[in-house]
């Protein structure tokens, strides 16, 4: 009989940590604006955009043609109708903007590429065939066979014409989003009125950011921000007659009070170091904010044998809540698994908020224990959440999509360098199988109930530590004191069979006198005691008791 084969695994990436934040962002409102300031606010965004929305349709028509000569012609054609800063800001934003519509559509192409794929591997094989973990069978039906061959017609259809504008260099981008385009086609779904969605609207394509400069009056000179909280706005040409300062500028009749950073802003801005500002209307509150911004060097991250140094906290992270797990530097979990709950339905700003609380749950939890680095999944579910690759599984595949893997490793690292703890990022190959295989049994007792997400927590943490994954087996209880002394939880990454049984180092009394017809390799060792001593003599049993 031929021995069945072994599960060929993937490589398991090497755990790193990751880097820190590049960046800060503070906002603050700015109340008590008047009518006139609302007014001017207001006229300036609108032109402002419609600058950009104009500069934005010539870097289209660019295309891959766009070099610095068309670049510095774009930002001369703009000056005369705002400012060189103005141009400059707008024609960057538009750099931007155009660069990340092209990654998504490479993003787009490969994901239909994957269900191409997909869809000729499932219609090859024969209707009903079972698939495999490794690769997927046939369809159920002939019916569901017919409709899926029409499916793939349709994705290639769109795959040949992504293709084809990706080497034309054509993307599609909308200047306040397409999502909110779509709203204008079904208000009602939406909960709008056509008056608040052209707000709305309205809101999204105005253009109010400046990027700072460095050695300028307080780091900026199209929107000033003084020490003490004075704004100011540097107006475009054709709205020069506005202003109500010298040099063309415009005072708000507000002052800001940044209450998160505000001394690192206000070392900043009096060293003329650059500040970027960015106005912005909330159109449901009818609020009018001011972002601060500038870029930092890059943290340097700790290495890695020092964040684990004082153990780790490994994370498993799921649609609803994150399953954490406090581990010691040999990979022993401690003490019970903590949840730590968040609700991503609703606006994205309560999403966003429900993330930072948990976020900032999990992270004084962690201050608490003294430990240096939490263990994270290197998750990214881009190309693994199409309908083609988990066919029927509805659920599972809107569960996989509601997990804002990007933006939550972004929060994390971002407000975990501010804790002084980092990010070991970690393969997430097989942690949920093999966690809940090896210790979700062995933990759940009467007063600790274990999950799989609890075990695949454990299971993340050892691996960011260099551990394995699999606990090491109780050993029988005949060599459980044997001379090497009691087999512990552990053993190193290049201890020899550490995860077998240990054999005996000396061969035992009774496991000699239990092997029969065999000859033995040595004497038993004599017993300590008299009753256990041993006799070469025959033992015969007296017919009367000698009372003498």
């Amino acid at each position: 009989m031929s021995e069945p084969k072994k599960k060929q695994l993937r490589t398991i990436d090497v755990p790193f940590v990751a880097l820190g934040p590049s960046g800060v962002a503070i906002r603050d409102r700015l109340k008590h604006l008047t009518d006139v300031d609302d007014k001017v606010v207001r006229l300036v965004g609108e032109h402002l955009g419609r600058l950009a929305s104009l500069d934005l349709k010539n870097r289209c028509a660019d295309g891959l043609d766009h070099n610095s000569d068309t670049w510095a012609a774009r930002k001369q054609g703009l000056t005369a109708g705002s400012s060189s800063r103005w141009a400059g800001s707008i024609t960057k934003a538009t750099r931007d903007q155009w660069a990340l519509s092209r990654r998504c559509q490479l993003a787009h192409i490969q994901g239909l590429e994957a269900g191409v794929r997909t869809l000729m591997h499932r219609l090859s094989r024969p209707v009903g065939e079972k698939g495999t973990k490794r690769a997927p069978g046939g369809y159920r039906s002939r019916d569901e066979w017919f409709h899926k061959s029409r499916r793939l017609t349709t994705l290639e259809h769109r795959l040949d014409v992504a293709r084809a504008e990706r080497e034309a260099g054509v993307v599609h981008v909308v200047r306040g989003g397409r999502h909110l385009l779509n709203n204008r086609h079904n208000l009602e779904a939406a909960q709008l009125t056509a008056e608040q969605w052209r707000e709305r609207w309205e809101a999204e394509r105005w253009f109010l950011a400046a990027d700072g400069e460095s050695g300028k009056r307080f780091g900026n000179e199209t929107i000033r921000v003084t020490p003490d909280g004075e704004v100011s706005i540097k107006l475009p040409a054709p709205l020069a007659h506005l202003a109500n300062s010298k040099n063309g500028r415009y005072v708000l009749a507000t002052r800001v009070q940044f209450q998160h950073r505000g001394a690192q802003w206000r070392d900043r801005i009096e060293d003329n170091r650059a500040v970027a500002y960015r106005i912005h209307l909330d159109v449901d509150r009818g609020r009018w904010y001011l972002t601060a911004s500038w870029t930092r060097p890059v943290v340097q991250t700790i290495p890695l044998r020092t964040a684990r140094s004082e153990g780790m906290v490994g994370v498993d992270t799921n649609a609803d809540h994150f399953a954490a797990y406090r581990l010691d530097r040999h990979g022993n979990p401690v003490g019970d698994p903590q949840r730590f709950f968040y609700d991503l339905s609703g606006s994205a700003d309560h999403r966003d908020a429900q993330v930072r609380h948990a976020i900032s749950q999990l992270l004084h939890w962690a201050d608490r224990y003294g430990v240096k680095a939490i263990g994270l999944e290197n998750l990214d579910f881009a190309a693994g959440k199409t309908r083609e690759k988990h066919g029927r599984r509805k659920r599972f595949r809107q569960l996989i999509s509601g997990i804002p893997t990007g933006k939550l490793k972004a929060r994390l690292v971002s407000m975990a360098s501010e804790h002084g703890l980092s990010i070991v990022a970690v393969d997430p190959a097989y942690t949920s199988m093999w966690g809940d295989q090896h210790w979700k049994k062995p933990l759940t007792s009467k007063k600790r109930k274990m999950s799989r997400h609890d075990a695949a927590g454990i299971a993340i943490g050892r691996r960011a530590l260099g551990h394995p994954i699999r606990r090491r087996t109780a050993p029988p209880p005949q060599h459980q004191s044997d001379t090497a002394g009691h087999r512990t939880a552990q053993a190193g990454p290049g201890a020899r069979r550490r995860e077998g049984t240990r054999p005996p180092v000396t061969e035992r009394a009774h496991d000699a006198r239990s092997r029969t017809g065999t000859q033995r390799t040595r004497e038993t060792s004599a017993s300590n005691t008299v009753r256990d001593a041993r006799s070469s003599g025959n033992w015969q049993q007296m017919s009367l008791l000698d009372t003498v």
